[in-house]
């Protein structure tokens, strides 16, 4: 049985499509479920999005818990650059994690260059809009099929 790939998004993610357009593109966070499930193919998809904290942590913790997930990409949103709790809730996931951002962070005000998350992650894709994250599903699952912790990536070795 194939384990789900847990898409997780934060803070006003659900605002897509409308929410400053010229930096997050016109793409509504439904349009983005759809792409990532046509990516997965067969592989399952727990795609989800929150405004809050806790339950961004409750379902990392599912992820987490007894294997249950592949591997976790996830949007953290303004959390990236303020949430420690969500850096240790992903800190515990033994599996491959892909932190997107849909703007490049690095070419944006100071306040958004620098996400807590990235210690956690295994790769980080930024700036690629919407398309990132059918980037990250299809990157998810090479890194699943070839090394299912996630530790080859850790390490720098490209996919082959």
């Amino acid at each position: 049985m194939l384990k789900p790939i847990y898409v997780l998004n934060g803070p006003n993610l659900n605002r897509l499509g409308l929410r400053e357009p010229d930096i997050y593109g016109r793409t509504t966070l439904a349009e983005i479920e759809t792409l990532c499930r046509q990516a997965a193919g067969a592989r399952p998809v727990e795609f989800r999005q929150t405004n809050s904290e806790t339950q961004m942590i409750d379902w990392i913790h599912e992820a987490t818990d007894q294997d249950r997930a592949g591997g976790i990409v996830i949007n953290p949103a303004a959390y990236s650059f303020t949430s420690i709790a969500i850096l240790d809730a992903l800190k515990m996931f033994a599996g491959p994690i892909i932190e997107l951002h849909i703007s490049n962070i690095h070419r944006r005000e100071a306040i958004y260059q620098h996400s807590l998350m990235s210690r956690a992650a295994t790769a980080v894709i930024a700036g690629l809009g919407a398309r990132g994250y059918v980037a990250a599903v299809q990157a998810m699952i090479e890194i699943i099929e070839r090394d299912p912790t996630g530790a080859a990536a850790l390490q720098g070795e490209a996919l082959r």
